[in-house]
């Protein structure tokens, strides 16, 4: 087996962490040709280039950043287990890092992770946000332990992982107060020729809007497109337009957002899952995490648990 040599990681790790040569042998108290030649034994391991050397440092490969990843976590763990046999590191915090997709809504995803810093132990909750492919690419090398998705991972996506559904809510639509006014009446037909702010194409959500109004036979106005979700109730504040946001947080909606509620309905779901490489859940954040959100987030008003509702 050809073993990966940790000195030569450590000498990166630091390189990385001070961005040139030069710092990083002043830190481990090495000259620099001994340091230069160390990181490079480790790019002849690995078969990859790790940093790209210029006039203004040093700069991560995308291998560099996937090595300092791992090295980060080595060289923390290495220290955690220092201090836990010394006997001071029995109260440091659980971690659990958590991708979230960069569709859900702020509010949402701030509701579901908010229990996990409620706990009796500490706990250092890492959160990320992206595209949900990439997301799952992280989780598949174990650079995060959960991503909270809108939508199931499904069997085009190369990955193993498993779909813990969370719950789904029903939509509300929001409206500064003229234009709540104006549309309140009449809901849902008003919403026929009322301007819209509507997610990207593509998106779960949107593509639940287009089937509603098609299924009424409404022929929207649609004012904006949005792939950023608190981009798109930022301009339904400003009396862009209606939309559509989680009647589980109506409330919040029309708080943070001084606008105020048009109609509810049911046919327009929002749906959530946790994503994992374990089929059962074990970590104790991510459990405390799901328990709330199906016992508390999705069992009041606007939420929709049965399996029947969820299919349609």
């Amino acid at each position: 087996m050809d073993w990966l040599n940790y000195h030569h990681l450590y000498y990166f790790w630091v390189a990385a962490k001070e961005g040139s040569i030069g710092k990083a042998s002043q830190m481990l108290n090495l000259s620099q040709p001994t340091v230069s030649t160390q990181i490079k034994a480790l790019e002849a391991n690995l078969e990859e280039p790790l940093f790209v050397r210029g006039r203004g440092g040093l700069t991560l490969t995308d291998s560099g950043r996937l090595a300092f990843d791992y090295a980060d976590e080595i060289f923390t763990l290495g220290k955690e287990l220092r201090e836990s046999l010394k006997g001071i590191g029995s109260d440091r915090p659980a971690r659990l890092r958590v991708g979230i997709s960069d569709v859900l809504p702020k509010l949402v995803s701030h509701r579901l992770l908010a229990p996990a810093l409620k706990m009796d132990k500490p706990v250092r909750l890492i959160c990320e946000e992206g595209k949900t492919e990439e997301l799952l690419t992280d989780l598949s090398i174990q650079r995060l332990d959960l991503v909270i998705a809108d939508a199931p991972i499904g069997g085009a996506v190369r990955i193993k992982a498993f779909n813990h559904f969370l719950g789904s809510s029903g939509v509300t639509f929001f409206g500064t107060k003229d234009l709540a006014h104006r549309y309140r009446q009449g809901f849902p037909d008003s919403i026929s020729d009322a301007p819209l702010l509507v997610p990207s194409e593509g998106t779960l959500l949107r593509r639940s809007i287009d089937r509603w109004m098609s299924a009424k036979g409404y022929i929207p106005l649609i004012r904006a497109e949005f792939h950023d979700s608190a981009l798109l109730k930022e301009f339904g504040s400003d009396g862009a337009g209606l939309f559509v946001g989680p009647t589980i947080i109506e409330d919040e909606i029309c708080r943070e957002y001084n606008v105020e509620k048009v109609g509810r309905t049911d046919e327009i779901l929002e749906s959530f899952y946790a994503i994992t490489v374990e089929r059962k859940l074990h970590h104790p954040i991510a459990l405390a995490i799901t328990r709330t959100a199906r016992k508390k987030l999705f069992g009041g008003e606007g939420a929709v648990k049965s399996e029947k509702k969820r299919r349609d």
